[in-house]
Parts: structure tokens; C-alpha cells; sequence
């Protein structure tokens, strides 16, 4: 309706919109669209072009809506003088203990909400009390646990940032000017240790005191009025204030440089552990004693007691701070909370027991390990700054000594001349560099390795010319030949088994983020196969080299015969390898097959070929040429090829069950390469059968339902036969 001058008329437009300009309210229709719309539907008008698509902002975004609401508090003073933030928290004493202890858990699991990459100013420092902390001095119990949580969090800001993992989560480490440290947080630990005291001395009087039937405490001041209720208080307030002591010990201690803080951390994670199964145990009482009709449900409640606590605005700094983002966001549940920081204690624990061995191919395998937990970002970044500091491996060993180490050749480790040399100095940087890669989340992790391969490809080559200038185009380990020639070669060897390494794990990345689709599975496997054949190829390389060395090494000659036919047994991390390479073309063949006899998995696609699917998923492999001469047309050579006759001939996943007992055995002291045999036997025998299935029904038959699901290994599928 037209603007008008009567009560009831809505406000005037602001004085950019002319003022001859008609208003209509848009509640209707936008209620419609609400209920109409489906997932990928949009209303718009008719001047809405991409780029306003692309420059627009998602409304109710916590993190980018520029939206603010015209309600709360303009500043800190304002929300003290409205009594938001009461000190003490209650003048009837028991009253002010739980919400003491309401604040402790909302600030628990702020942090908790924090750590998932939201920022500081809308988790933890929503705490009024945290932001004028000098209030808080009459009261030890608030004042210790926010002066240690506060340097807890600028310690964890500051291992985010030096690891830089931070840039997935950008805006965690954002403080928008909040005060972080202050003088006397050095002290928080002596403080903390001081209220811890006082209340453990009140929580042993109250059992001296079950056991003498006194009715009252003598010599000290109870921490509320209600006697019967004072021993849970205080084993409630204990479980926190440790907590929080513990947790703080973690953090400084893995901190240390050259992991000597690892096994200390690591009593202090148990610790840690302990005390959140008391701080559970406690919320039975603390709800007991809360007001029912305050209480929340547990699904988003804050606290234990389920009330809601006092000292909070969670919209006030985006008023104060102008970087700040604009709106509140929903602070995760405090058993949320509680699960999360078990988990992250867990994979913390993980870390402290780190053997810190330098053996790259170690370190490499305890990386890979330890992301199958899908750490969150806090753990990884202590991994990483675990593993590189100031540029060495540990903070401790030079990444020439690792390469020299990997090569078995300890007689150069220390050697200037090796140490100098431009490729090594080089292959020094992408080690570092990969290390750091393998600590960041999936999908960033496999976008860095993805461009990383280009810079691994280019040395391998540079190397290899270098190679052929100098010694010629031998490329074997000779018994004869001069020791630049041995380490030139074994160099060349290791480069292109990690630059293997590298694109193995860039492949198998893809099926973590759900990348391929069931009719790429076939293109995906095959290049799988490729590449750990080349992967295979350097490995055996490399430790035939390194087999020579340790013959050179006062080898007596009379022992030569026996030494050459144990260095030519087939080691077990290559038959481990073998047994994916097996699975790998048994799949692409079997997807093969069945395309090509009943057109499943063969979906054309409306907006891409093959062709170009081929080039989406494998193109910066292409671009590095790993491997070398392999093409779409290379795969689809292979494919046309494929049938089921060939595969019970060969019958790939057979094989597989030939490998696994010598590889029980070699494995035997290490759970997990058990577990990871376990798996490949499962995807193997699953698929065999089904194998067998198709080729009595024959894969041509119209009634024949084939599916690939990844319940028994998250990269390699297995097959599910039904008949419609």
C-alpha cells in the first residue's frame, strides 16, 4: 500500500529508495515460497543475474550475514549495570555455587563450539566475566577457572597459528581485539592449585565428618549453607577445576620442543579422561538441586543442570568488535561438549605415544594412521607441530639425515657435500612440506598433494637427467660403482617411490570425499592399478639398494650366495602393496567386464564424456606424468578388453588369499596391519563370490543387479549380486 501519515502506516523508506516508491509487504509470499520450495529452487526477480548470485549473502548465515538484530546491549558497562553478570553470582550462597558451576560448564562447552571452527568472540568470550576479569577477584572459584581457561585458549591460538592448519577453519584464530593475556596469567596454575586446595581440605572434612556424626565443619568456612549438600558441591566444583588444571598441562606440555613433553602429557590426557567421567557422574545431583521448571532439554542444553547460566551475551561483541561476525551461533550441548573432548583427549593420547622415529617411512605411516580417526583441527595442529619445528623433522633432525637415513646410506648423514646438494636441499623442502600436508583435513589435504605431485614429478626428472649426464643410462645398483654414482642412483629411486606414494594417496583420498561415482569406479581402480605397479617397481628398487649397501657393509664373501637369495625374497610392505594392486585390477576388470556385457556402470553423462570425466579426476596426475604414457585412451584400450572369462581365469581376488597367511605372520606383533589384512581378505573373498555368482548367471542377463558398496574397506568396494 501507498505511504501515508496514519499511525498504522509503516515506517518511511530509508532516503535512498525514491520516495514515490510503492510498498508492499512481502510476508505472504515469502511464506509460500517457504513451504513450496524444493532443495536447489530459488526466488528472485527479474533483474537477479549470476553475479548477483555469486556477490550475495546467505541470510541467517552465522558467519556472513551482515544482519544485526536491534536488541541487546550496546557495551560491557551497560550489560554489568543491568546485572547480567552479578558478582557474586547470588548473595545466598548455595544458589551462587550452582551457577558457578553453570558458567564452568557453558564455558566448557563454548570452548568445545570454539574448537569446531567457530570464533572466539561468539564461543568462549561471550563470557562477560572473561572479558572484565578483574571483577571476578572477590570470587576465587570464577577467577581461577577463567584466568586458566583463558590462557589455555591463547596457548591452543597460539599452536594453531604457528602450524597454519588454521586456514581451514580461518577464523579461529581471529581474537578481534579481545583480551587474551593479561598480567598474572602466568599465575593461573598456582591459583588454580590454591582454590583446588581449599576446597579438597572442605571435601575431606565433610567425609571426616559423615564419619564422626558432627553437624558441623570445625576450622573451616563451608562453600554454601546446605551441610548434606556440601560433599557433592565439592566434588562437583573439583571435577572442573581439574579438568581445566589437566588440560592445561596437556597443552603446554605437548608444546615442548623435541617431544619432550609427550609422556608427561600423556598421564595428564588420563587425567584429563578421569576427571570428565566425574564431571558426568556429577550431573544426576546438579539437576537434582536446579529448578525444574528452568531446565532444558538435554539435546541443547548448555550445563549439567540444564539451566540456563548467568554472565552471557552471546550478541554483544559483534556490537563492540567490528570484525566480529554479526550473529549468535548455537554453542554445542554440553554432553556434545563432553563426547568432544573425550575424542580429542583420545587422539591427543594418540600423539603422546608418537615413538619419535626418525625413519621417514614410519613417520609417513603414522601420519596416515592417525587421520583414519578424522581428527579435528586441534590435534592435528600439535601433530604437526610434533613433527616439524623450525624446519627439522621432531625439531631435531635435519631433512638431509632423514633422506640420507631412508637411503641406508648413514655414511653421509652429517656429510656438507650431501647436505648442499640442490636436490637434496630440495627433496628436504617437499618432506617438510609433505608432512604438513598430511596434517591438514581431507579435502584440503588432497588438494595440496594434488599440486604438490608437480613438484615431485619435476625433480624426479631432474634428477634422472642429472643422472644421465653424468654416469650414463645404467639405472641398476652395480657392486663396482663409485659412491656419488650409488647415492646419485638410490636418490633417483627414492624420489619416484614417494612421488608414487604421494599420487596413491591422492587417488585414494577421493573416495573419502565421495568424489567418484559408481560408473567412474572402473577408470579409478584401473589408474589405482597403474600407479601401485610403479609405487611396487621403486619400492623393490630402493631395497635391493639398500640390501647392496648392507653387503658392503665387511659382508664376508663366503655368505654372498646366502645373502643374495634372502635380499630376493619378496618383503612384506611390498606383498601388502601386491595385495592392492590385486584388488585394484580385480575391480576395474570386473566393472569392465560389466559394462561392457550388460551396460552397467556405463552412464552417460549430459554435461561431460568419459573422456572428460577421465581428465577431471587424473588431470594434475596427467599434468606430473605419473605414470608416464598413460592416457584415457591407455584405459580405455585396457577396458575394451575385459571380460568375466579372463577374470575366473586369473581370478585376481584368489590370489589375494595366497599372499595373506606369509603377511599374518610377518605382521603378527602389529594390530593394525592385522586388521588392515583383515579387511582386504573380506573385500576379496565378497568379491570372488560374487564373481563366481555373475559368471553362472552371465553378467548379460537382464535380471541381474550388480552394486559396489564400501562396507568392508573405505576404498576398495565389494560387490552385491541380486536378482530382480
Amino acid at each position: 500500500m501507498e505511504t501515508s501519515s496514519s499511525s498504522s502506516a509503516p515506517p518511511p523508506p530509508p532516503h535512498s529508495i525514491p520516495a514515490s516508491g510503492v510498498w508492499e509487504d512481502a510476508s505472504p509470499l515469502l511464506a509460500a515460497a517457504c513451504r513450496d520450495l524444493q532443495d536447489g529452487e530459488l526466488v528472485h526477480g527479474e533483474n537477479f543475474s549470476l553475479f548477483g548470485a555469486m556477490s550475495a549473502l546467505e541470510i541467517m548465515d552465522p558467519k556472513m550475514d551482515s544482519g544485526i538484530e536491534k536488541s541487546g546491549y550496546y557495551s560491557i558497562e551497560e550489560a554489568i549495570e543491568d546485572g547480567i553478570a552479578p558478582v557474586p553470582l547470588s548473595l545466598d550462597r548455595t544458589i551462587d555455587v550452582q551457577r558457578t558451576l553453570d558458567v564452568m560448564d557453558h564455558l566448557f562447552s563454548c570452548e568445545a563450539t570454539w574448537h569446531k571452527g567457530h570464533t572466539l568472540a561468539q564461543t568462549v568470550f561471550t563470557c562477560i566475566y572473561l572479558m572484565r576479569m578483574e571483577r571476578t577477584s572477590s570470587h576465587a572459584i570464577l577467577n581461577s577457572f577463567c584466568r586458566i581457561l583463558r590462557a589455555t585458549c591463547y596457548a591452543v591460538v597460539s599452536v594453531v597459528s604457528t602450524a597454519r592448519t588454521h586456514e581451514e577453519e580461518d577464523l579461529f584464530t581471529m581474537s578481534f581485539g579481545l583480551p587474551l593475556r593479561d598480567e598474572g596469567d602466568e599465575k593461573c596454575l598456582s591459583i588454580l592449585n590454591s582454590v583446588e586446595e581449599t576446597i579438597s581440605r572442605q571435601l575431606r572434612a565433610c567425609k571426616a565428618q559423615a564419619l564422626s556424626k558432627k553437624k558441623t565443619l570445625e576450622g573451616l568456612e563451608s562453600l554454601q549453607d546446605n551441610p548434606d549438600l556440601e560433599e557433592d558441591y565439592c566434588r562437583a566444583l573439583l571435577c572442573r577445576l581439574r579438568f581445566r588444571k589437566h588440560f592445561y598441562h596437556v597443552v603446554t606440555c605437548l608444546r615442548k620442543p623435541h617431544g619432550k613433553g609427550l609422556e608427561l602429557a600423556r598421564k595428564h590426557v588420563a587425567s584429563c579422561l578421569t576427571e570428565l567421567s566425574l564431571m558426568l557422574k556429577s550431573r544426576d545431583f546438579l539437576k537434582s538441586q536446579s529448578n525444574h521448571t528452568l531446565q532444558q532439554d538435554d539435546e541443547i542444553c548448555t550445563t549439567a543442570s540444564g539451566v540456563r547460566p548467568v554472565g552471557f551475551d552471546a550478541s554483544l561483541n559483534s556490537r563492540l568488535l567490528s570484525p566480529a561476525p554479526p550473529r549468535a551461533v548455537k554453542i554445542l550441548s554440553w554432553s556434545d561438549a563432553i563426547r568432544y573432548f573425550e575424542k580429542l583427549l583420545c587422539d591427543l593420547d594418540i600423539i603422546c605415544s608418537s615413538p619419535l622415529d626418525p625413519v621417514l617411512e614410519n613417520v609417513l605411516h603414522f601420519v596416515v594412521q592417525f587421520q583414519k580417526s578424522v581428527p579435528d583441527l586441534v590435534p592435528r595442529a600439535f601433530l604437526q607441530t610434533l613433527l616439524v619445528q623450525d624446519g627439522k623433522l621432531y625439531g631435531r633432525d635435519l631433512s638431509c639425515d632423514v633422506i640420507s637415513r631412508a637411503l641406508s646410506l648413514p655414511d653421509i648423514i652429517g656429510d656438507k657435500e650431501f647436505q648442499m646438494n640442490e636436490f637434496v636441499v630440495q627433496l628436504g623442502q617437499l618432506v617438510i612440506n609433505l608432512l604438513k600436508i598430511l596434517c591438514t583435513n581431507t579435502a584440503w589435504q588432497r588438494r595440496k598433494l594434488g599440486k604438490s605431485l608437480q613438484d615431485w614429478s619435476t625433480i624426479s626428472i631432474q634428477l634422472e637427467l642429472a643422472l644421465k649426464r653424468e654416469f650414463g643410462e645404467t639405472r641398476n645398483v652395480l657392486p663396482h660403482e663409485n659412491m656419488c654414482m650409488r647415492v646419485s642412483k638410490q636418490l633417483l629411486v627414492w624420489t619416484q617411490e614417494h612421488t608414487y606414494w604421494v599420487a596413491y594417496r591422492f587417488l585414494i583420498l577421493g573416495f573419502e570425499l565421495d568424489l567418484y561415482s559408481p560408473s567412474e569406479y572402473c577408470m579409478v581402480y584401473w589408474y589405482m592399478y597403474v600407479v601401485l605397479m610403479k609405487l611396487i617397481e621403486q619400492m623393490q628398487l630402493r631395497i635391493l639398494a639398500s640390501n647392496e649397501n648392507s653387503r658392503r657393509k665387511g659382508k664376508k664373501k663366503k655368505d654372498h650366495s646366502k645373502d643374495s637369495s634372502r635380499d630376493m625374497a619378496f618383503p612384506s610392505s611390498c606383498l601388502l602393496l601386491q595385495c592392492y594392486v590385486l584388488l585394484s585390477e580385480g575391480l576395474s576388470m570386473m566393472l569392465a567386464a560389466l559394462r561392457i556385457k550388460s551396460n552397467l556402470f556405463q552412464l552417460p553423462s549430459i554435461f561431460n564424456s568419459e573422456q572428460e570425466r577421465f581428465i577431471q579426476h587424473f588431470d594434475l596426475l596427467q599434468k606430473a606424468r605419473l605414470p608416464e604414457h598413460i592416457t584415457y585412451y591407455s584405459f580405455r584400450e585396457s577396458a575394451s578388453h575385459a571380460t568375466i572369462a579372463d577374470l575366473m581365469k586369473y581370478n585376481f581376488f584368489k590370489e589375494i588369499h595366497k599372499i595373506t597367511p606369509s603377511l599374518r605372520g610377518s605382521f603378527a606383533s602389529e594390530p593394525e596391519k592385522l586388521a588392515e589384512i583383515r579387511q582386504i581378505e573380506q573385500v576379496a573373498e565378497h568379491n570372488r563370490i560374487a564373481l563366481n555368482i555373475i559368471s553362472q548367471v552371465r553378467a548379460g542377463d537382464p535380471s541381474l543387479r550388480v552394486s559396489f558398496e564400501f562396507t568392508h574397506h573405505p576404498h576398495f568396494a565389494v560387490a552385491v549380486v541380486k536378482r530382480s
